[in-house]
Parts: structure tokens; sequence; C-alpha cells
């Protein structure tokens, strides 16, 4: 009678049993564990009872075994036998990669699409994409993750923990929906994503925004003006309609944004909000209407009317401001930054602020500028200190 047992080397189930005088091993791609046992006990009990019969045919059961040749026979069972997914049962790597894109790219937006098909094509397919799914170990995962850590990009060496996780994210979900269709374990188990550092906000101050404001090309001066003072992010106001501009109510609906030079939903339903319009950036807005109104598209847009091209743009008009002017070199997005903490430092409420940044909590709010909230609290120790000058220099202390 056959044995389903455990393989100690990989921790997988593995089939034992005789048949015609030879001790046969069949190994299969699935864990040591009470459900797997279960499975592979009943196509065992079919086994014994097929060699019991003399109906038994290797092939059926394991058609890539190398005990096919040893055991083959002419005769051909009319029966259905579950097979188990063993090496040599499943497609290569590219193969279904390319069928997991397919099914699953129309769920996701433009720009994820891009993403993962770049981590697919770039990455992932120059390393396994030949190898079956089934056949990717979590040694070859960790070498992966270990070679795109040291690869040389431009000056720089290795990509970095956060690329390397969405990476890793792409081939997670991959070789979880291969191990689900064809029964194996996972590879993936136990591997936790790298620690990405966690990266400072850089806001300017209000001095380096009246600078930059009273030095940039005049031409973009409205566009920054709105982009400093909304907090809006890059596809947010580069895909501003004017149907979007509500001057009744002094409000900017974000509900779409431009991604990749097509407009899209937001992200998250969080980032549908109504920017609530100060002064400043109502009387900017007016005076944008009087160029680019009467065109009823975008907002800030080029001379034939289209969309603004965020990395041209920055290229020649963002750096070599903040170059000329001796700033920081800091990326356009830290405009969005400049204006959380501006609110905060001007003690806005902080569950609004959340709200105008298309957050669905303070959570993120507290957690990013955590550093700039005590300058406007006072919750920075000053008051235990006062407490201390008070009663430890005489004030009311105690002998």
């Amino acid at each position: 009678m056959g044995k389903v047992r455990v393989r100690k080397e990989t921790g997988t189930l593995q089939f034992d049993f005789f048949y015609q005088g030879f001790r046969c091993r069949e190994q299969t791609l699935l864990v040591d564990k009470p459900a797997n046992r279960k499975k592979l006990d009943t196509f065992m009990a079919q086994i014994d009872r097929d060699i019991r019969e003399g109906s038994f045919q290797y092939e059926k059961y394991f058609p890539n075994s190398k005990n096919v040749v040893r055991f083959s026979q002419s005769t051909i069972g009319a029966f259905d036998v579950p097979v188990v997914a063993t090496k040599g049962d499943t497609p290569s790597f590219k193969d279904f990669s390319e069928e997991w894109y397919q099914e699953n790219e129309v769920a996701w937006k433009i720009s994820y699409q891009s993403t993962v098909k770049g981590n697919i094509n770039v990455h992932l397919l120059p390393w396994f994409g030949k190898k079956e799914v089934s056949h990717i170990t979590k040694s070859d995962i960790l070498k992966l993750r270990s070679t795109l850590a040291k690869v040389e990009i431009g000056k720089k060496t290795g990509l970095s923990p956060s690329r390397i996780n969405h990476i890793m994210t792409t081939l997670r979900m991959i070789l979880a929906d291969a191990a689900d269709r064809y029964e194996f374990s996972t590879p993936f188990r136990a591997i936790k994503p790298l620690k990405v550092p966690r990266s400072d906000v850089e806001p300017f101050s209000i001095d380096d925004v009246n600078l930059i404001l009273s030095k940039v090309r005049a031409d973009f001066k409205n566009y920054y003006t709105v982009r400093f003072f909304t907090a809006m992010r890059t596809g947010e106001i580069d895909g501003l309609q004017w149907k979007y501009v509500d001057f009744e109510r002094r409000q900017i609906l974000i509900r779409e944004t431009l991604v990749q030079g097509r407009i899209e939903t937001p992200k998250t339903t969080g980032s549908i909000r109504e920017i609530q319009m100060s002064e400043m950036v109502y009387t900017t807005m007016k005076k944008q209407r009087e160029i680019t109104g009467h065109k009823d598209g975008f907002v800030f847009c080029n001379k034939v009317g289209d969309a603004l091209d965020h990395r041209n743009i920055t290229k020649r008009i963002w750096h070599p401001l903040l170059k000329y002017l001796e700033l920081k070199p800091r990326r356009p997005y830290q405009t969005r930054h400049t204006m959380a903490t501006l609110w905060l430092a001007a003690g806005e409420n902080p569950e609004w602020i959340a709200r105008q940044m298309g957050h669905t909590s303070t959570e993120m709010l507290f957690t990013v500028y955590s550093r700039f909230v005590p300058n406007l609290t006072r919750r920075d120790g000053s008051a235990f200190e006062n407490l201390l000058a008070a009663r430890m220099n005489g004030g009311g202390s105690h002998e």
C-alpha cells in the first residue's frame, strides 16, 4: 500500500509506492498541510486500487515522470484520472505572465498597466521567462531581488527598496495566481518586503514661494500660483478643465486627472474632492480664464490647447528656475507639501486640510508632516520647559 510522505529537503509532499516490484517516488509541489495531505491520500488510494485491479497506467497519473518509459503500457484506459501538478506540468513564466496580464489589465488604470508591464518585460522576463512557473524557487526570487539592488543605473547603483518592492509585488501576484491554478505552493512564503526609508518632505518657505512666483516666466506664473496654493497633484492640475471650476462657489472640483497624456478618474475615491479657492487662487483663476477660458478645455495648456507635458515643463521651466534662484533642487510635487505645511502653520483645521488634499483621514497628514505640527500647536515640550522654569527658579518651589 502506497503512502503520502513529506520530503524533508523541500517540505513538499510525495507519493511513495511499489509498482511491478519497483519502489516509486513521485514528487509534487504541494506543501505539507492537512488539506494537501487529504487531497493526495485520495489520489494514493485510487493508485492503489488501480494497481490491484491491473488497470494502473503510469502516464495517466505522472505524464512527465522518468518512470513512464519504464512502465509504458499499450493498453489505454477509458477512465479520467485527476492529475496533481508535478514538475513539467506548468507553463513557462513568459506564457503564463502574458495570459495573466491580459486577464487582469481591464481592471487596472492606464498608469498601473504601464507599471506592471514594465515590471514584467524589463525585470521579470529576462530572469524567469523560459522557466516553468512551478520551477521558480524562493532562492530564485531572493537572487533576483539581490541583483536588482546591485544593478547599475546611470550613476546610481541599484534600484531603490520601494522600486524593488513594486517589482516583487508583480511577481508575487503572478506566482500566487499560477499556484492557485496549477495546485502548487507559491515560493513567496515568508519573503517580506524590503524596508523603505522614510522620505522627508522638503517644502518651500513662504519667502521661497514669493521669490519663485516673482521670477517665474510670466506665462507660467498663474500655473505655479494655483499649484502652490491648492496642493493639487501634478496630474490633477495638468488635467484640470474649465468645466470643473466653479467660480460661484469658489471651488475647484477634482473629478479627473491626467495620466500619461490621457484623462482618467482619480486613483482613489478620496481624491475626488472640492478644493476651496482662496482669494489669491480665485483672482489667479479669473486671470487665467481670460487666457484659456474661451477654449473651454484645459485650464493650463499649450498654444494649441493640448494638455501640458509635465516632464517637459519640469525640465524646461521648473529646474532651471530653481537653479537660477539658487534654491535646493526639488521635485515639483513639493509644491503640494508646501501648501500642506502652510495650512498647518496657519492653524487650519487638520480635518479640513486632509479633505482639501484628498486624504480620507488626518492620519496621513500627521504622519507625513509631523515635524511641522509642533510649531503651530506648541506641543513641542515648551510648555513643560515653562513649567520647570517657573517651579525650579524659585517661582513656587518649596524647601
